[in-house]
């Protein structure tokens, strides 16, 4: 796999689950950043879909049971993007904006979801490596406050502060 360049991040994230910052090209007509090509990839891209989540918004959880895996880009706002995986209760939490471009890839076998944080709606395209079957979808889902959905690690920690509690989505950091 091809990645662009970029600085490496240093948060510890379960296994699968990558960011790929991306580089903008910007001159006195405006900018120019390529968002998604094959050749950094290791899966196939079957669909692109395009959506607007306004603030305070939470699309949680759900999970891919035949294998797909989303690449995620927001581009105008900001979300917090968090996979969780049932079997070893890690959790992986990423704010992703619209400031500073970059490519998450969410393999579909975890749980999965996102919160609208700022003020802003969020303007998110997103890839998948299967078509979305109407008939048959490829989702499980569970709903956004599920207690079972109790980390014991956060991005490899054992000592933030939400670990061994119901994920709280309205968890404020800065108070």
């Amino acid at each position: 796999m091809i990645t662009p360049p970029h600085h490496s991040l240093a948060i510890t994230m379960l296994t699968g689950i990558t960011i790929t910052p991306l580089t903008t090209h910007a001159d006195e007509r405006g900018f120019f950043t390529e968002i998604i090509r094959q050749d950094w990839l290791p899966d196939d891209i079957q669909q692109s879909n395009f959506s607007i989540t306004y603030p305070g918004t939470i699309r949680a959880w759900h999970r891919h049971t035949r294998g797909q895996t989303d690449y995620f880009i927001v581009l105008a706002g900001a979300l917090q993007l968090c996979g969780y995986d049932d079997q070893t209760n890690e959790l992986t939490e990423i704010i992703s904006t619209g400031n500073v471009l970059q490519i998450v890839r969410m393999p579909g076998h975890y749980w999965h979801g996102f919160k609208a944080v700022g003020d802003e709606r969020v303007h998110l395209i997103y890839f998948t490596t299967a078509l979305y079957n109407y008939a048959d979808p490829d989702e499980e889902r569970m709903p956004w406050d599920d207690a079972g959905v109790t980390p014991s690690l956060i991005n490899g920690r054992t000592d933030d502060p939400r670990c061994n509690a119901p994920w709280d989505w309205w968890y404020r950091p800065f108070k």
